[in-house]
C-alpha cells in the first residue's frame, strides 16, 4: 500500500503575506473554514511578526480568534523570534482556541539572515533552539522550518552539508517536525532527493520531516513527488499556487494545493482532502482577490471529470 502524505495548507499565511490586494479578515477565515470542510487538517493561519514588516499579516490575532474550534484540526502560527512565540501562546489565553503549533523559522544562509534579521545562520539556530524550548513550555507544539535550504537570493548556493548540520543542531531541541523550504524556488528533483535522503538518515525517526516548495522555475510538483519518495512525511501546499516571500526578492507562489492533491490522487495515495472541493474553493478565492490563480488543476479541473 502506498503511504499517505500529510498536506499542510499554507495559503492563509505564506500564500497571502505578499499579495498586493489586502484580503479582509472575514475572507481569510472563510478560506480556512472552507479548506477544513474540504478535509485539510493542518493549516498555517497567520504570522506573529512585526506588522510593519509583514502588513498583510497584521490581523493574525483577529483571524485566530475567529477560527473554527475543531479538535481534529491543528493551527500553525509563524514565529520569527521569541516575542512571536509569546504572542502565539497568548492567542490561547482565557480559554480561547488559539493556535496549536509554533512554526519557528531559521535560515541556512548568513546573507539571508543578515539581510532580514541581522543574524548569521548559527545565530538564528541558537535563537530557534530557545524558541522551540519556549514553545514547549507554553504548551505549543514546537516545529521549525529551515528557510533557503536549497538556495539563497544573496548567497546563491547553499551546501546540503550545512542544512544537515543545522537540522542536527535543531533536533537537539526536540522539535516534533523539521521542514526544509525552497524559499526562492531553485531546487531540482536530484537536489531534493539528495537532501531529503541525508536528512532522513541524520534525524531521529521521532522527528517528522516536512518539505516546502515554491514553483518559481516550474519544478514545484516534481520536487513534491521526489521529496515524498525520498522520505518526507509532510508536504506544504498553497491553495491556487498563492505565495511569495516578502524577504526574498523574486520569490513567487508555492506549489498549488490542487496540483498536489491531483498528483497523489492519480498516483493512488490518499491525502484525506477532497480534490473537487479544493478546486471549488480555489475558484471562489480567485474571485475574492480578483485575479486568476496559477494552479494548473484549478483551471483545468480533475480527470476524469465528475
Amino acid at each position: 500500500m502506498i503511504r499517505s502524505p500529510q498536506i499542510v495548507e499554507v495559503g492563509p499565511r505564506d500564500g497571502l503575506q505578499n499579495e498586493p490586494k489586502l484580503v479582509a479578515t472575514g475572507d481569510k477565515v472563510r478560506l480556512i473554514t472552507r479548506m477544513i470542510e474540504a478535509g485539510v487538517r493542518r493549516l498555517e493561519v497567520g504570522s506573529f511578526v512585526n506588522p510593519k514588516r509583514v502588513p498583510r499579516m497584521a490581523d493574525t490575532p483577529e483571524v485566530v480568534a475567529a477560527l473554527p474550534d475543531r479538535s481534529d484540526v491543528s493551527y500553525i502560527g509563524l514565529c520569527l523570534n521569541e516575542k512571536g512565540v509569546v504572542r502565539a501562546a497568548q492567542s490561547r489565553a482565557g480559554n480561547r482556541r488559539g493556535v496549536d503549533e509554533a512554526g519557528c523559522v531559521t535560515v541556512a544562509s548568513d546573507a539571508f539572515g543578515q539581510a532580514n534579521q541581522a543574524q548569521t545562520f548559527m545565530d538564528s539556530v541558537t535563537e530557534n533552539r530557545r524558541m522551540l524550548a519556549l514553545a514547549r513550555r507554553e504548551g505549543l507544539l514546537p516545529q521549525v522550518t529551515i528557510a533557503v535550504a536549497f538556495g539563497c537570493p544573496f548567497e546563491h548556493v547553499v551546501s546540503p552539508a550545512r542544512v544537515v548540520e543545522i537540522a542536527e543542531r535543531l533536533a537537539e531541541a526536540e522539535p516534533v517536525e523539521i521542514a526544509v523550504a525552497d524559499t526562492i524556488g531553485v531546487a531540482t528533483p536530484g537536489e531534493v532527493r539528495d537532501l531529503i535522503g541525508r536528512l532522513r538518515e541524520a534525524l531521529p525517526g521521532t522527528i517528522r520531516l516536512r518539505a516546502h516548495f515554491h514553483d518559481t522555475r516550474g519544478m514545484g510538483i516534481a520536487n513534491v513527488w521526489t521529496a515524498w519518495q525520498a522520505g518526507a512525511d509532510v508536504l506544504d501546499a498553497s491553495l491556487g499556487g498563492l505565495g511569495g516571500c516578502p524577504f526574498a526578492p523574486g520569490a513567487t507562489g508555492n506549489v498549488a494545493t490542487e496540483d498536489v492533491l491531483y498528483l497523489f490522487e492519480r498516483s493512488g495515495a490518499s491525502t484525506g482532502i477532497d480534490l473537487q472541493r479544493a478546486i471549488e474553493v480555489s475558484r471562489w478565492f480567485a474571485g475574492v482577490i480578483e485575479k486568476p490563480l496559477p494552479s494548473r488543476v484549478g483551471r483545468a479541473g480533475r480527470f476524469p471529470a465528475t
